[in-house]
């Protein structure tokens, strides 16, 4: 508890000393919000998939779908991601020249102290990318990857994620079951007797 007050009080110090760079990372990460919100209704009225944004959901494919988010995550890069890059960088590299050398071996000295600690990162660690991806694959086997979604009643897009599901934990979970029944018999048995 101490060391999280004692951390509370450092940025506040440091944000009271340096509020001028913090308000320009604020403005900047206001900024970048409302770039990629620009972004992302400028490519939904203007690409191609989707029809300019006049396609009704039984249009659209899965293969639609993959590729509006592919194009949509490279454009956001493109107009986003890599001017954040550059403004951060630059920035950042401008702020740590002028620190006095002080400040430089204090920041270095709480960031080896604080990598001793264990964080939580939080996240799903991609599970839903992957069940994603596999449920591409499913649909792709299946044969109705360009199919259009009111091609079929909607069970089908609802079962076939549950098939999905299925092939995962046979494909996945009989090896690991497997795996788990030989270190079962061959190492944990042992150890206990």
């Amino acid at each position: 508890m101490n060391e999280e007050l004692s951390e509370k009080t450092y940025w506040e110090k440091k944000i009271k000393t340096y509020w001028k760079p913090f308000l320009v990372v604020i403005i900047a990460c206001i900024c970048l919000a409302i770039g990629a919100l620009l972004v992302l209704i400028w490519y939904i009225n203007t690409s191609p998939i989707g029809g300019q944004g006049t396609w009704t959901f039984d249009q659209w494919t899965l293969n639609y779908i993959v590729g509006f988010m592919i194009q949509i995550i490279l454009w956001e890069l493109l107009f986003v991601g890599v001017p954040a890059v550059l403004f951060f960088a630059i920035g950042g590299y401008l702020w740590w020249s002028r620190l006095p050398d002080e400040e430089k071996a204090e920041y270095k000295a709480r960031e080896k102290k604080n990598k001793n600690r264990k964080r939580n990162a939080g996240g799903e660690g991609g599970g839903g990318l992957f069940m994603f991806i596999a449920y591409c694959i499913y649909i792709a086997v299946s044969g109705n990857y360009n199919a259009q979604f009111g091609s079929q009643p909607y069970s089908y897009w609802i079962f076939s994620w549950f098939y999905t599901l299925m092939w995962i934990v046979i494909i996945f979970g009989i090896p690991i079951a497997i795996i788990l029944v030989i270190v079962y018999f061959a190492y944990w048995r042992k150890k206990s007797e």
